[in-house]
Parts: C-alpha cells; sequence; structure tokens
C-alpha cells in the first residue's frame, strides 16, 4: 500500500507528532511512505525515519500555486493508493492537487481540532466543509469530537473515531532512582509536591490558571511546585503572573526538551487547564502511561481519557477552586500512586500506540482496496 502524507508543516504540535509516528509506524510494517508538508518549518522533521521521500513545499502564503504545483507533480510521480491529510489546510491541498493530477487515490483525512479559535477560522470552514463532504474517509480521535462537528455539517463518505494511541514500550515509568536524579538535578525536594504541565505555551493552553492554582495550593500549606515543560510566547506573562503572585522560585520551566519522559516523570501528577482546546491529549496518554494520575479541564474527550477517582480528575474548564481541590486531593501520596498505577492500565488497555495502528492500518488498506476495484472496473468497462 503506497501512502502519501500531508501536513501543513512540521512545526511542534499534536497533529504533526501524530502524522509523523504513524508515517513511521506503517513504513515500519512494510508500506511505502511518502511525506510531503506545506510550510516550511521542519522543526520535527528529525523524527520523520523510514520515510520513502520526504519534501516541503516551501508554501509563502495560504494558497500557493507554486507549492500547490510541487504537490501535483509529486502525485503523478508517486501514484498514491492513498492520501492521509491532517487537518483542513493539508486536506485543502490535497483535495485540489488530485482534482488536478487526475490521479485517482482516495483521500482520508485526520482531523484534530475541536474549537476553532479565531473569525478567520470559522470563514476558512465555511469552504472548508465540502472538501470534508468530498473526502472518501474522515477520521476523528475521540467520540465528542465527532459529535462536535457533525452536528455542524462537518463529515465525509464515511466517517469514523480512532483514539490517538501512545507507544507504551517507550512511554515506561522510570525508576525511582532516576526520579530521584532528575528531581536534585532540577532543585527539587523529595517532599515537593511536583505538578507538570508539557505544552507549548500558548494562550489556549492556559498555563496562567496553573500558576493562580499553584499560589492557592501553598497558601494552604501544600509543598506544591510547578514544572512547566517547554516554551513558547506565553513565557513573559507566566513568568509575570508567578512573580505577582509571590511564586516565582516554585515554576520552573525546561524549554523546549526532545525528551520530555524524564522531566514527566519527575512530577507527581499532570494538569491540562485549556479553556477549550484540547481534542483528545497526546500529553494527557503520555503522563498516563508514565504513572501519573491526570488532571484535566472538561473539555474535547476528556472524559472519555480520564476516569475521575481512578486515573485522575476532571474539572470544569476555568474553575479554579475545582481546580485546586482536585490537585490538593492528589497530594495524598498513596492516592496519587494508586491512581497513577491505573492510569497505566488504562492506556495498556484502551490508548496503545499499535492499536491504534493497526486501526489506521486496516481503513487505509479498505480505501485502497476500494480504490482497486473501482479501477478494475472502470478498465473492464472500456475494454468492452
Amino acid at each position: 500500500m503506497k501512502l502519501l502524507f500531508l501536513t501543513g508543516s512540521l512545526v511542534h504540535g499534536g497533529a504533526e507528532r501524530h502524522t509523523i509516528t504513524l508515517a513511521n509506524q506503517l513504513a515500519a510494517r512494510g508500506h511505502p511512505c511518502h511525506f510531503r508538508y506545506i510550510k516550511n518549518d521542519p522543526s520535527q522533521l528529525e523524527r520523520l525515519r523510514g520515510a520513502a521521500s520526504v519534501e516541503c513545499l516551501h508554501a509563502r502564503r495560504y494558497l500557493d500555486w507554486r507549492a500547490l504545483a510541487k504537490l501535483i507533480r509529486c502525485m503523478r510521480e508517486i501514484k498514491p493508493d492513498v492520501v492521509v491529510a491532517a487537518n483542513p489546510y493539508a486536506m485543502f491541498y490535497a483535495s485540489l492537487a488530485l482534482r488536478a493530477s487526475g490521479v485517482r487515490a482516495p483521500l482520508a483525512v485526520v482531523y484534530h481540532t475541536t474549537v476553532l479559535l479565531t473569525a478567520k477560522s470559522w470563514l476558512q470552514m465555511l469552504y472548508y466543509r465540502p472538501f470534508f463532504w468530498s473526502a472518501d474517509r474522515l477520521v476523528f480521535v475521540c467520540e465528542a469530537q465527532q459529535r462536535h462537528w457533525r452536528k455542524r455539517g462537518v463529515a465525509a463518505r464515511s466517517n469514523l473515531v480512532v483514539y490517538n494511541g501512545v507507544d507504551c514500550e517507550h512511554w515506561q515509568p522510570g525508576t525511582a532512582q532516576e526520579r530521584a536524579l532528575i528531581r536534585g538535578a532540577l532543585g527539587l525536594a523529595e517532599r515537593d509536591f511536583v505538578i507538570g504541565m508539557c505544552a507549548v505555551f500558548r494562550p489556549e493552553k492556559n498555563h496562567l490558571q496553573l500558576v493562580e492554582a499553584l499560589a492557592k495550593l501553598r497558601r494552604r500549606g501544600i509543598p506544591a511546585r510547578a514544572l512547566l515543560i517547554g516554551d513558547g510566547p506565553m513565557r513573559p506573562a507566566i513568568e509575570a503572573r508567578a512573580r505577582s503572585l509571590g511564586v516565582a522560585g516554585d515554576v520552573l520551566v525546561t524549554g523546549f526538551q526532545q525528551d520530555v519522559r524524564p522531566f514527566v516523570g519527575a512530577c507527581d501528577t499532570v494538569a491540562l487547564c485549556s479553556g477549550v482546546s484540547e481534542t483528545f491529549s497526546l500529553a494527557g496518554l503520555e503522563a498516563m502511561a508514565l504513572q501519573k494520575p491526570v488532571v484535566h479541564s472538561a473539555v474535547g474527550g476528556a472524559a472519555e481519557m480520564v476516569k475521575p477517582w481512578q486515573t485522575g480528575f476532571i474539572f470544569p474548564a476555568g474553575d479554579d477552586a475545582a481546580l485546586v481541590d482536585a490537585l490538593a486531593t492528589l497530594a495524598d501520596e498513596p492516592l496519587r500512586a494508586r491512581m497513577g498505577a491505573q492510569a497505566r492500565e488504562s492506556v495498556e488497555a484502551r490508548f496503545s500506540e499499535r492499536a491504534m495502528v493497526e486501526r489506521y492500518e486496516q481503513t487505509l488498506q479498505e480505501l485502497a482496496s476500494h480504490r482497486s476495484q473501482h479501477e478494475n472496473v472502470r478498465r473492464n468497462a472500456a475494454a468492452h
């Protein structure tokens, strides 16, 4: 099965990580995987392994005709059995290129977003919607996301849900010694209750709410510290808020890390405070795989991932008091150890990368088979 993957870029983000994982794993299963990305941000390029070919289209504007022409030539040369587009922008380019190239490959779209944050995004959805309708298959990453978009007329010829998954071998809990070493290097004491957040510092990730919660936990006498794994444009605002609340010394920022496992492993729990934009968080699944109970705002597929009092807690988005209460509950070490163990078991049973890749392989093979059958019928009709 010859596959062509297309993303908007290779920026640090969940959709890009997910697509790279699929391409890597399907290539390892013997499927020739070609990869193209539209805009020149190669931040995750080194993660892409085993692809038969990789190329940036170097689009300089939203619709760049030169970039589109490159994609058309690519499709004619590769003649993929299936094209896989990540999110609407890549779908837009893939749809135009398929029509212009004359290549009769089915289009599968993997959609990672639940909420559109700007008026421009909603305007774009008006003309994206017909491209969704003409796609052969639309894959949502959780049931809540599918319900959200189906109500708004976003669907393809066929639709399904495939949960995000993580590599349970890669995301193995570290040893107590490894945890102690990284905490010591970070200046964290054994008694510190360390709350992690692993996300790019953007407004929608809502790091500021965690800083506020940290200050309230410390006023309760809980020795809470925050370990913010990542970086981004909100960093000055986050650091300023920590200073204004008198907790600057208790908010640690790691900067971008190629391997976040040691840092997540150093935490006692992980918080996801997004107000609107989490669909089905890979960072949440990774934390659970590392035996960390997750405190997740009630957005996207949170209720499909986190089971209250079993693998973590869910709190109403923006509710500071509920977030603080959930975190304070997890300051109890035996409780969070039990919940962390159950979180790992949940990932192994329901959200493994192996199960995710098998579902994608099955659905892409089905699309490729339908295309092959259609081509046979067309050739037979032409012969007669």
